[in-house]
């Protein structure tokens, strides 16, 4: 219990450094966005890429992936029947489903599977599945709605496969899975690399946080605190239910699932909002909310669980 909330408070002291330096305009106009494009494309691709490599596989491909989609399918389920009920239209409702449950396992999942958890591939399961199985489904929705942005529907569905993070990650596992050994003189460069991610992240997040709007307001009120509660407290709930219920799962590797699970939801997802020109605002409150929301729930899911 005291390596967790050591680790929580590293996190809390980097993100903290990161404010004061938003603050500060220390790194100007422009920083958050150099930091987050160093992690998204360089850092968190390495440090994925040289984590599952080297990983156990039957790690990565377990009950812990079942438990994942189960989660996932739960809360987003609620969501849209609550949509389809109250007349929100598909690509909205698709969205505020994103939104419930779709974590952000490739920006603070990685620092807090690092420093919480210990391993960062823990959250390699959760990110897969998202980029490789929920993306296309939820993209593909969108574009048959009517709603989508310019582009070919198969453009839409290898976006994931352009994401640097899922190609790290399917390049490790890879790796990892054909049993080849990466030389010194490669892997050592990567290595040095991708221990940039954490730190850059953090940061980042912490700049962000530097003249946010308070959320949670105007018509897009219910559907965002509906989000921010399925993705806060239903998916860790229904993750814990699945795992201990369901698959036996005990003591480290229950605590891993409903972490992982707890995570807010992912910035990524306001990308996709933007994209397609809806539920613009819904994405950003939900993502604020749920990150917001998250300190507080993890904590408590550390102390019941760790």
């Amino acid at each position: 219990m005291q390596g967790v909330l050591s680790g929580f408070a590293v996190i809390a002291v980097v993100i903290g450094v990161g404010y004061a330096l938003g603050r500060g305009g220390h790194l100007g106009e422009h920083g958050r966005e150099v930091l987050t494009r160093l992690a998204f494309h360089v850092a968190s691709p390495a440090l994925l890429f040289t984590m599952l490599a080297r990983a156990d596989l039957s790690v990565i491909f377990s009950a812990r992936l079942l438990v994942t989609a189960m989660s996932t399918a739960a809360v987003a389920g609620v969501f849209v029947a609550v949509g389809a009920v109250r007349g929100w239209g598909v690509g909205r409702t698709t969205i505020g489903a994103l939104c419930s449950s779709y974590v952000n396992s490739g920006n603070l999942g990685i620092p807090i599977a690092v420093y919480v958890l210990g391993d960062a591939s823990l959250v390699a399961p959760v990110l897969l599945f998202q980029l490789i199985g929920v993306t296309p489904v939820a993209l593909t929705v969108l574009d048959l709605s009517g709603e989508g942005a310019e582009g070919s529907l198969w453009r839409r569905l290898l976006t994931p496969l352009r994401n640097p993070i899922a190609v790290g990650s399917l390049a490790g596992v890879t790796v990892s899975a054909s049993g080849l050994s990466i030389p010194g003189p490669v892997l050592d460069p990567l290595t040095l690399i991708g221990n940039m991610s954490v730190p850059a992240v953090l940061l980042a997040f912490g700049i962000s946080l530097c003249g946010s709007t308070m959320p949670g307001r105007g018509p897009d009120r219910f559907p965002v605190l509906l989000s921010v509660a399925l993705k806060s407290v239903g998916q860790p709930a229904a993750a814990w239910a699945m795992a201990s219920g369901v698959f036996g799962l005990h003591g480290a590797q229950l605590l891993d699932v409903v972490v992982t699970s707890a995570l807010p939801a992912a910035q990524n997802l306001f990308t996709y909002a933007s994209s397609y020109g809806v539920g613009e605002r819904l994405a950003r409150d939900s993502i604020l909310l749920s990150t917001a929301a998250s300190v507080p729930v993890l904590v408590v899911v550390a102390a019941l669980l760790g």
